[in-house]
């Protein structure tokens, strides 16, 4: 069996809206249609009949997103009822894991075309109530929150595996060295390469606003922060800390797809691809340690890929904290800091969980696109219980 090319033609996101804020009032699985939606219109030569199927990440799925929220999508994006969905879980790399098992489709033969995303609507996750042991308990009964984190967690479980997130960077931090100022510089310059990215208008052909609701822009994006406000913030996790609500991703909503086709797919398309994707790595880690989980996945899809840190044009590193990123970038001597994240990162643009890995994903494509000749990108995340995931594009 002959492996195929899997090339993506376009990708789009909506604008990341912040906790309690403007996408607040949308279900995820409107936001899912909505991304589905836009992403076949702008290929109007592509008949949506001829999608094989649409993968979705998505890290909750205990709300609105229940129930397979990709088929949801395709249904409510007014798709043809013949085009399926399949909804995948990597925690936050749920996003970028969709699209490398509609890549993977695509390369065996199983798919011609498939769209591949992630959703997220943190505003929007409920809180659940287990059942009881048995019927008519007299006592009170415990809520859970899903929008972040551990929760029912299993009792067999190491108490050193199930630390909060936060701490989980802080435990980075001590590993590392990594200094507050050093977290605060790094998430300042995420706020600053953001802003300038939506003034100059780089996001402009991949974001698609959603209809009815006024967010034309991601919402956390501060470009008046500065060093004073960041280091009047207190450390959350521990009292004598380093990871702030400054330098850690804020908690949002929000969605993106891409378009992915093998040659025959790129016909029906009529257009030119955005990139071709070249290889990924999954790998795992200590649970705690979860925020250095891409160190290993990067250079095992670098490896895959037969390509070097020299070789990348853009790299999109998801910042799920200052503490974690620079943890990593402290393990990648090689590598140019310079092209990591050079739009912005989670810290500023936001970090909806199953939808940032094919946020990443689009953005790396776009950026290949609008470089002169030819370029290597990457995506990668870490993610929680202690993974990393990786994928490498070219053009």
């Amino acid at each position: 069996m002959s492996i195929r090319d899997v090339y993506i033609v376009d990708a789009v996101r909506t604008p990341i809206g912040k906790f309690g804020g403007a996408l607040s009032c949308v279900r995820p699985d409107d936001l899912a249609a909505h991304v589905v939606k836009s992403l076949v219109a702008r290929t109007p030569d592509l008949d949506p009949a001829r999608i094989d199927d649409v993968y979705f990440g998505d890290a909750n799925g205990a709300g609105e997103d229940n129930r397979d929220v990709a088929r949801m999508a395709v249904l409510l994006a007014g798709l043809p009822v013949s085009v399926p969905g399949v909804t995948v879980n990597r925690l936050c790399g749920s996003g970028l894991e969709a699209v490398i098992q509609a890549a993977r489709a695509v390369a065996v033969g199983d798919a011609s075309v498939a769209v591949a995303g992630g959703v997220e609507s943190m505003s929007r996750a409920p809180w659940v109530l287990q059942k009881p042991e048995r019927a008519f308990p007299a006592g009170h009964q415990e809520l859970y929150s899903t929008t972040l984190g551990w929760r029912m967690t299993n009792p067999r479980m190491p108490d050193e595996w199930t630390v909060p997130l936060g701490e989980g960077a802080e435990l980075v931090a001590d590993k590392h060295g990594i200094t507050r100022e050093q977290q605060d510089a790094f998430a300042l310059a995420s706020h600053q390469k953001a802003a300038k990215a939506w003034a100059d208008g780089l996001y402009d052909g991949e974001v698609v606003p959603y209809d009815g609701v006024d967010l034309t822009r991601d919402e956390c994006v501060r470009e008046g922060s500065t060093p004073e406000a960041l280091a009047r913030l207190k450390p959350v996790f521990r009292k004598d800390g380093s990871v702030t609500a400054g330098n850690a991703s804020p908690l949002n909503d929000g969605a993106a797809a891409l378009l992915l086709v093998d040659d025959e797919g790129l016909r029906a398309t009529g257009r030119e691809p955005l990139a071709r994707i070249r290889a990924s790595a999954v790998t795992g880690i200590e649970p705690q340690l979860f925020g250095l989980g891409p160190v290993e996945a990067v250079r095992r899809a670098l490896a895959k890929a037969g390509r070097s840190f020299d070789d990348l044009t853009t790299f999109e590193l998801n910042e799920a904290f200052a503490a974690q990123s620079l943890g990593c970038l402290a393990e990648w001597p090689g590598l140019d800091p310079a092209v990591v994240n050079p739009r912005g990162g989670a810290i500023a643009i936001g970090h909806p969980l199953g939808a940032s890995g094919a946020r990443l994903a689009g953005s790396v494509a776009h950026q290949l696109a609008a470089a002169a000749g030819s370029g290597t990108g990457l995506a990668a995340l870490c993610i929680g219980v202690g993974q990393g995931l990786a994928l490498v594009l070219e053009r």
